[in-house]
């Protein structure tokens, strides 16, 4: 086994620990992964949840919300999905649909939009008081990278089922995509759900950048201790500075 497999099983060993510490507490954790298209989301979590609990752990990727969910309070239709006690809940994209997509494409009026920048930090308020461990993070590529691996969905007959018919505009609302988490991350960075942001360009380093922040995020500092903190130049707490220094792709 490589060095860099060693790595993994360090991590994926660290990750089992500390699901069987959150089964003896009753912890409830919940990880929010947001980004870019083609930023590695999907890759992410098969990683995280390879050898986690099926029983205690939900990956959770909802599809546009029904007629009926259109009429619900927003947030509704996210909440039946929390974790109970000792569950991991990851959210493949979240409610920070209503800042990201559904912004550059016009699914939500902008009154709706307003609501929900104005109303997401209460919401995650709420969800740290109540003794849920949040975890939010937002995978960042730059375009070429972007390009190329979006480019790699439509030729590649292993990817079919990855490819969406948001894929085509990726590229073309750039700017737009941009312009929107620059908004949402400034608008929803709280001290107590605060972002961080993974520069993903390179998928096996975000990876593992990934799993040591969760695991320095939630896990007993018994089991936290025994890895690394991830490199602070792939992954990093949120700050307005990030915009315009070159950490976050324009």
């Amino acid at each position: 086994m490589s060095h860099k497999d060693e790595d993994l099983e360090t991590l994926q060993l660290a990750l089992v620990r500390m699901q069987a510490a959150a089964a003896v507490s009753g912890e409830r954790i919940v990880l929010v992964l947001e980004g870019r298209d083609g930023a590695g989301k999907d890759g992410s979590i098969k990683r995280i949840t390879e050898h986690l609990s099926v029983r205690a752990t939900r990956v959770v990727a909802l599809p546009k919300p029904s007629d009926r969910e259109r009429t619900q309070w927003y947030f509704q239709r996210y909440v039946q999905h929390l974790p109970s006690a000792g569950e991991l809940v990851i959210f493949n994209r979240s409610w920070y649909n209503r800042a990201g997509v559904e912004v550059v494409m016009g699914f939500s009026t902008a009154a709706e939009q307003a609501e929900f920048l104005r109303d997401a930090p209460d919401f995650e308020r709420m969800l740290v008081e109540s003794g849920i461990r949040l975890v939010k993070l937002w995978l960042d590529i730059s375009k070429d990278e972007q390009k190329e691996r979006l480019d790699q969905r439509r030729t590649d007959p292993l990817k079919a089922l990855k490819v969406s018919d948001m894929d085509a505009v990726a590229q073309t609302k750039w700017e737009e995509y941009s312009a929107a988490r620059d908004t949402m991350l400034t608008r929803t960075d709280t001290p107590l759900a605060p972002w961080y942001c993974v520069r993903a360009d390179h998928k096996k380093a975000a990876r593992k950048a990934i799993m040591r922040h969760i695991l320095h995020a939630v896990a007993p500092p018994e089991i936290a201790d025994t890895v690394k903190r991830p490199d602070p130049e792939i992954l990093f707490p949120f700050d307005l500075r990030a915009i315009e220094d070159g950490r976050l792709a324009r």
